[in-house]
């Protein structure tokens, strides 16, 4: 098996209106008063540094990040997972053109915290991906996106 390389983003940037920034003002402001008047400062202090961030990361450019299947394991950026510590995957494609899924490979590891991993490929590498998954022993098992991703993607997140 030869190495499989491919790159992508690190994640589907959004464009978001001046509105957008508007709303997540205007919430953060009022919460903020709100435990202000409740006594809870900590909390206020949490959820304007917490408004910050998120208007920081929603204006930052996602980096494209370098992905690797070679005969160790699969390598995202510098880290290496070898096979051995990968529990399953799919490679999810839309075979039907109805739904309109975007060509994904999920891979579940051995981590406590975020075990599954999802990375955007392209659909003509999908199939060679796969095989070279079976190849290594790897178990095929089917995920889709957590509902809480979908939820965050329809709200602009």
């Amino acid at each position: 098996m030869g190495n499989l390389q491919w790159s992508a983003l690190e994640y589907e940037e959004k464009e978001r209106s001046k509105d957008w920034f508007w709303a997540l003002g205007i919430i953060v402001v009022t919460s903020s008063i709100t435990a202000i008047i409740f006594g809870n400062y900590f909390f206020a202090v949490l959820l304007v540094l917490g408004g910050l961030l998120l208007g920081f990361f929603a204006t930052k450019k996602p980096d494209t990040v370098n992905y690797e299947l070679n005969d160790r394991g699969l390598k995202i950026r510098t880290l290496l997972y070898p096979y051995s510590n990968i529990k399953s995957f799919w490679v999810q494609i839309d075979t039907t053109g109805e739904i309109n899924l975007k060509p994904t490979l999920f891979i579940k590891t051995e981590r406590v915290f975020m075990p599954v991993i999802t990375i955007p490929i392209n659909h003509d590498i999908a199939e060679e991906i796969r095989s070279a998954m079976l190849f290594k022993n790897v178990s095929e098992e089917e995920m889709r996106e957590h509902p809480s991703h979908l939820i965050m993607e329809s709200l602009g997140f």
